[in-house]
């Protein structure tokens, strides 16, 4: 029994060190995230704020809004959204005028997911702006999508417009072959960066067939938000 005992303490004796560390290394890292979280989030808000801004270049004041089956709301924390909600950005130019409403959009690319911002304008029902808050993709090819200027064309007026019941878009936003762009809901690829241009496509036709049902039917209430 000795014997077993002796030859036992030792690994016990590991093990309950292993587990101490590890315990000791869990707080730290939950320490550290809780810690770091409120900077990580303020980031994340800025860089927003700045696409919100680039996209629209009017903006003045930008008010963040829940958008659900049963209208919208003023959001006092996107980060606690209801179930089944959408987050988008209301914005007012000097006048206090809706200048267009904001939204994001995000679909897996080659390396990340590719999350950009757009905009959209009440008048023309279309998308009339991007700009990117966060890409992993390469170098040189898929971040063309922030400065080939063709590309960019695709979205000075991409029709988003809903069908006659509002229930979804008319027709689904499509990134196709480069040069064989015929109407205007699609968007004319990328030579040489079509899996970065089609996440760009996919990410805005999945976020605007699930918001704009929910937003549209409520503008009015975002011109008179008084």
């Amino acid at each position: 029994m000795s014997d077993t005992q002796e030859i036992n303490t030792p690994s016990f004796a590991m093990v309950r060190t292993l587990g101490m560390v590890s315990v000791i290394c869990g707080i730290i890292i939950v320490g550290v995230y809780q810690f770091t979280l409120p900077a990580v989030n303020a980031n994340k808000k800025l860089a927003l704020e700045r696409q919100v801004f680039k996209v629209l270049p009017n903006a003045r004041k930008v008010v963040p809004y829940f958008a659900t089956t049963g209208g919208i709301a003023v959001a006092e924390d996107t980060d606690k959204a209801p179930a089944g909600s959408v987050v988008f950005y209301a914005v007012y130019d000097a006048a206090d005028k809706l200048a267009g409403i904001a939204a994001e959009a995000s679909s897996s690319g080659y390396a990340d997911q590719v999350r950009i911002l757009y905009a959209y304008d009440v008048a023309k029902q279309a998308i009339t702006g991007i700009g990117v808050i966060s890409m992993r993709e390469t170098p040189g090819i898929g971040d063309k999508i922030l400065t080939d200027k063709a590309f960019l064309q695709n979205f000075e007026a991409l029709d988003v417009h809903l069908s006659a019941d509002l229930q979804g878009l008319a027709n689904a936003v499509k990134t196709v072959k480069h040069g064989t762009k015929t109407n205007p809901w699609q968007i004319d690829a990328i030579a040489g960066a079509t899996v970065t241009s089609k996440a760009v496509g996919r990410g805005i036709n999945e976020s605007a067939q699930n918001l704009l049902p929910k937003l549209v039917p409520h503008l009015d209430k975002l011109r008179n938000p008084s």
